[in-house]
């Protein structure tokens, strides 16, 4: 009984992934599994386009096999024994010559979108039927470069020393003093989701040097546009013996790394002037412009746009700046007030701040900065921004056991991906996206 049982089991295994076969010699027999994307019956032959999650394979049947496949709905999951051969058709290289089909699951006559891609529906409806979605491979190629881009970008940090950590996502205070943080009841305690690791990863940087996390982070703002969520991964390194020059570059480093992975990945499309050939050379050759926040206020004033010294940029401003730096560049030096009690003053200005954003046009991309060391400078801080030293008490006693100096940085990965594939929508990006609206699937 158990040996039959596992002989079944076996006639019921792929051997191949529909992107293996052109590796194979003419008269190979495999068993290829994936939905049917095509089924066309022209008499006494009939083909049957079979799709899995790399690529797409023609299928030829004839006799009880093409009988029964006429009974198939498409997109019904299958799996084909046949055995590979030439083909005249023009736009496959093989083709297989089916034995036998069996049926994993019929899919229903009635669906809610076409994962074709020839039928088109608006995003909202795309994201209600979300595993659906990702069968058209123009929106599944979407999450397999995300799976890559994640992958590089552990790899480029462990490169560099940082140690990969994961800190809590539930939080019983304010941690960066910040109001947008969702709270709910924790065992008769008020809790809060983490709106970011900042001071978890400032204190690991005390024995671990070099820190990176890939988590995702909540923040309760009430926005309605196409680059906020309420849900969004992020991408937060901290670093000892590094000042905000440092992180910079090791940013820098790291996105031209992801371009180059693309450019010689094929990654283009035709629609993105990011990869035009001249602009993605220059991308990778040229360093990126660092431009100081009183510099960004004389461009601003040039065009019209008055802005004050100590007011932070407004969305009209950046998208006026965003015109004449339409690619990626750094905003620096920015005005103290404007950030959190742990950013670090600039000694030789100290209402100016050791920090930077990365931008690419009007979208920013990563924050970060010199921290503050000195835990009597952070106490100050906080009182200077009406914050409780007291709240901040297990924070700060650890700045008390030798504290190196350090800097870090939190790049939001969902928008990175935004501008890497030209999208306007940052749900595209994401696979069920939350936002003010949608909390399912």
């Amino acid at each position: 009984m158990a040996q039959s049982a596992q002989n079944e089991s076996n006639s019921n295994t792929r051997t191949h992934f529909t992107s293996q076969l052109q590796e194979l010699p003419i008269g190979s027999e495999v068993k290829v599994a994936g939905w049917i994307e095509d089924f066309r019956d022209i008499g006494k032959l009939g083909f049957i386009l079979l799709r899995d999650v790399t690529g797409l394979v023609q299928t030829v049947l004839v006799g009880e096999n093409l009988q029964k496949a006429k009974s198939i709905p498409r997109q019904s999951n299958i799996l084909m024994t046949g055995v590979v051969q030439g083909t005249k058709s023009k736009n496959f290289p093989i083709e297989i010559k089916v034995k036998e089909i069996f049926v994993f699951s019929h899919a229903s006559l009635s669906l809610p979108i076409d994962p074709t891609g020839r039928v088109e529906s608006n995003l909202d409806t795309r994201l209600d039927s979300r595993a659906l979605d990702l069968r058209n491979p123009k929106i599944s190629n979407i999450f397999i470069l995300r799976s890559n881009i994640l992958r590089i970008i552990r790899d480029f940090f462990s490169e560099n020393k940082f140690i990969e950590v994961n800190t809590p996502k539930i939080i019983g205070s304010a941690s960066e003093g910040g109001s947008n943080l969702f709270s709910f009841d924790y065992f008769k305690r008020k809790g809060y989701l983490a709106q970011s690791p900042q001071l978890y990863k400032e204190q690991l940087v005390l024995s671990l040097d070099r820190v990176f996390e890939i988590a995702p982070y909540f923040r309760a703002e009430n926005s309605h546009t196409l680059r906020h969520l309420n849900e969004f991964l992020s991408v937060d390194l901290e670093a000892a013996y590094l000042d905000y020059y440092d992180i910079m570059n090791l940013m820098e480093e790291l996105i031209k790394k992801i371009l180059v992975y693309m450019r010689d990945s094929n990654y283009f499309d035709n629609e993105n002037p990011l990869f035009k050939e001249n602009t993605l050379n220059d991308l990778i050759s040229i360093p990126f412009p660092k431009i100081s926040y009183d510099k960004c206020l004389d461009e601003l004033t040039s065009v019209g746009e008055k802005v004050t010294f100590g007011d932070d940029l407004s969305d009209s401003s950046l998208r006026k700046l965003g015109e004449k730096f339409d690619k990626f560049y750094f905003i620096v030096d920015w005005p103290l007030n404007l950030k959190p009690f742990y950013i670090h003053e600039k000694e030789s200005n100290p209402a100016l701040s050791k920090s930077f954003d990365l931008q690419f046009g009007h979208l920013e991309l990563v924050s970060g900065g010199t921290r503050q060391h000195d835990v009597s400078k952070l106490k100050s801080r906080l009182a200077e921004q009406g914050l409780s030293a007291e709240n901040f008490k297990d924070h700060l006693r650890v700045f008390e056991w030798g504290m190196p100096p350090h800097s870090g940085c939190g790049l939001g990965f969902d928008r990175l991906m935004m501008v890497l594939l030209g999208l306007n929508n940052i749900r595209e990006a994401v696979l069920y996206p939350r936002d003010t609206s949608r909390i399912s699937p």
